[in-house]
């Protein structure tokens, strides 16, 4: 820019040094101008660092597809197990069911033989029928009653019986119930409540879906497990006895002191108290 003097000569005026240039702009002009790096942002003449580039890991993608695989793997093993135990159970059924058809088919073919014969055959039983016949009276009466024997073959009992159709009961029953049955020609199996659980289930397979069969616990047997039908009584030390079976093929509906009568329609009920249901 020029100014004008009065005699017409272009006159420049005097430049002020200010120490910056007439560009400079803050931050610049300080120790290290001209150098590299001069003219930044202050800050140690570094400057502002840029942003770190921010890294996407995506993977091989595999990550969710191995918690889906796991999962999957996780489901078929657990419907493999329950599979399993379910077809065991079946096998189990089928099994019991298979040796019950066959001990009917044996004892339809050893009922060609008096019942008394076959039950005298066999080692340890107890024959009361000929032994005590005075104990096995059979009068219906209400309330708790005494027995000769334990647990009871016989004797009066209450009027209504314990259903017998191939009961499994988990506690004690009533003496005068179980009797009532035992009138009725079923068997009763009773075993002392410390019986190991897989000698429970071999007496359990003799009995569920047989009628005219039951069992239950029975606190105080001098042995751990006993059979009663009316008049006759078998105690075991083990369910493997091979005793059993014979047992319960001679004596099932034929120790009966009442041709025709029902396991059906009684009481379904445990605990050791007898019911007055009437008559």
């Amino acid at each position: 820019m020029s100014l004008s003097s009065s005699d017409g000569q272009e006159r420049r005026p005097n430049v002020v040094t200010t120490g910056r240039t007439a560009t400079a702009k803050p931050g610049e002009g300080k120790a290290g101008a001209g150098k590299p790096g001069a003219g930044k942002p202050a800050g140690g003449g570094k400057g502002k660092k840029p942003a770190p580039s921010m890294k996407v890991n995506q993977g091989s993608g595999m990550g969710p597809l191995g918690m889906v695989i796991g999962v999957v793997v996780l489901a078929l093993a657990i419907v493999g197990v329950g599979a399993f135990y379910i077809i065991k159970d079946m096998n189990a059924t089928s099994d019991a069911k298979a040796k019950q058809e066959a001990e009917a088919k044996l004892e339809a073919e050893e009922n060609k033989t008096p019942f008394a014969e076959r039950a005298a055959k066999i080692e340890g039983i107890v024959n009361y029928v000929a032994q005590k016949p005075a104990w096995l009276t059979a009068t219906h009466k209400q309330g708790v009653l005494t027995f000769q024997t334990t647990p009871p073959v016989g004797g009066d009992h209450n009027p209504t019986w314990q259903n017998c159709m191939g009961n499994v009961y988990d506690a004690p029953i009533a003496n005068e119930h179980a009797v009532h049955s035992l009138e009725h020609g079923a068997v009763w199996i009773t075993y002392n409540p410390s019986l190991p659980a897989d000698q429970k289930k071999l007496l359990e397979d003799r009995v569920k879906g047989r009628e005219f069969t039951m069992m239950s616990p029975y606190e105080g047997l001098d042995k751990p497990i006993t059979l009663q039908a009316w008049g006759y009584q078998l105690k075991v030390d083990n369910a493997n006895d091979p005793r059993i079976d014979p047992f319960i093929r001679a004596l099932r509906l034929n120790a009966t002191q009442e041709a025709g009568a029902v396991c059906s329609g009684g009481v379904n009920v445990t605990g050791t108290t007898p019911r007055n249901l009437g008559n």
